[in-house]
């Protein structure tokens, strides 16, 4: 009964998409990515600054993402007494925090604090996403402001490599992270103007966890769901050398094929919204049976460059829609526990991503890059499979 009254609160609050609070969000999203992905366009400088090698200069990334699978199942349970706008300004203070630190670190310890501070705030964000986006807008226009968030992810990923390059090799790395942290302070305004008071909702505990994973359809959702993230990224993971060693590009045509693709993701994510408020089952079915058909394009395709630019392309075109779809699939699935499933999914994410870069490692060092193509289409097929034949799209 108390769950049902919270549904009904929720939905008389967002009658009128809040828009400006959207965008605040996609922000947010933005500034975060970027300060993930900023260390692998530092690395070297970054290693010769602190007097270490690369691979030890490289645990900043690990950690982030280590700290952010757990934060992402614990962070609803933890806080669910905290209103949530205060919980987003948190994770955005975190992630000012956090490039500060790392910009004036003198040593690796130090600079490892920091990114385990980016890692609470991306695990927390992510996994409160979902559920947040159902109370500020509709639940017809759900799909659609999701994917002006997940926008976010793909402006960062085309933006913060060949620009933290550039501006470390101007300015220096830690004057970088200054930037990003300045960035950090831009989304904290926005969203102190735009986001409205957000009680917390549902009766998140820890062991909200298995009780939401017990729900019919939930558990076959999450394992398809990790199938296609980790097809997604054993490809990505190896598409530089994929591109050099099987389609013969130089590094300024992989650089370019690599901008094609971003492109073409934040396209695709844009173009999400409109085709899941269509049909959700369309749209989770159809990209990974799609990714599937051009990885076993690029594998069987010989002799034309063009034509794996293209494939490639396409790729990032329909990866575009896959967390946009995975994230409203738990919005509709999963209402009055969208913040525990929302958790769920992102360690999913997280843990498949691990998966599709260590098996995909085992296979290229076995069959080299077009063997991990190869495996990949067929994980990405699993995936359609099963969505075919488990995923529900309505509440379970």
């Amino acid at each position: 009964m108390s769950e049902t009254l919270t549904l009904e609160k929720a939905a008389e609050a967002r009658e009128a998409p809040a828009w400006a609070a959207v965008g605040a969000m996609a922000l947010g999203v933005f500034a975060l990515v970027t300060a993930e992905f900023l260390p692998a366009s530092l690395l070297t400088p970054m290693a010769a600054g602190l007097g270490v090698t690369e691979a030890a200069a490289g645990q900043a990334v690990t950690a982030t993402a280590l700290v952010a699978l757990v934060s992402s199942l614990l962070v609803a349970a933890v806080t669910r007494g905290i209103d949530r706008r205060l919980l987003l300004l948190a994770f955005s203070a975190m992630l000012v925090a956090s490039n500060l630190i790392v910009a004036l670190a003198p040593n690796l310890p130090l600079l490892l604090v920091g990114r385990v501070l980016l890692g609470i705030a991306i695990g927390g964000f992510w996994a409160m996403s979902a559920a947040l986006t159902m109370r500020l807008v509709p639940e017809a226009l759900v799909p659609r402001a999701l994917s002006m968030i997940f926008s976010g992810v793909s402006a960062a990923t085309i933006f913060a490599a060949p620009v933290g390059s550039y501006l470390g090799y101007m300015l220096g790395w830690r004057s970088v992270f200054l930037l990003a942290a300045g960035l950090g302070v831009v989304t904290i305004i926005a969203q102190i103007a735009t986001l409205p008071r957000m009680a917390p909702t549902g009766s998140a505990q820890l062991r909200t966890l298995i009780d939401v994973l017990r729900r019919p359809g939930i558990g076959v959702g999450m394992i398809a769901a990790m199938l296609a993230f980790a097809g997604h990224f054993a490809v990505f993971t190896y598409i530089r050398p994929f591109l050099e060693t099987v389609t013969g590009f130089s590094i300024d045509a992989v650089s370019a094929t690599l901008l094609g693709f971003g492109v073409a993701n934040f396209i695709g994510t844009l173009l999400a919204g409109p085709m899941i408020e269509r049909s959700l089952k369309f749209a989770l079915l159809s990209m990974p049976l799609l990714m599937g058909a051009l990885g076993i394009a690029l594998v069987t395709l010989q002799g034309s460059p063009m034509g794996h630019a293209l494939l490639i392309a396409l790729w990032g075109l329909a990866f575009g829609a896959v967390p946009v779809a995975w994230s409203t699939w738990l919005t509709r699935t999963v209402p009055d526990q969208a913040e525990t499933a929302g958790g769920l999914l992102v360690a999913a994410v997280q843990f498949a991503i691990s998966v599709g870069a260590a098996g995909g490692g085992v296979v290229f060092a076995l069959d080299g890059a077009v063997g991990v193509f190869g495996a990949a289409s067929l994980i990405l097929l699993s995936a359609a499979l099963l969505v075919v034949l488990g995923v529900r799209t309505r509440p379970a």
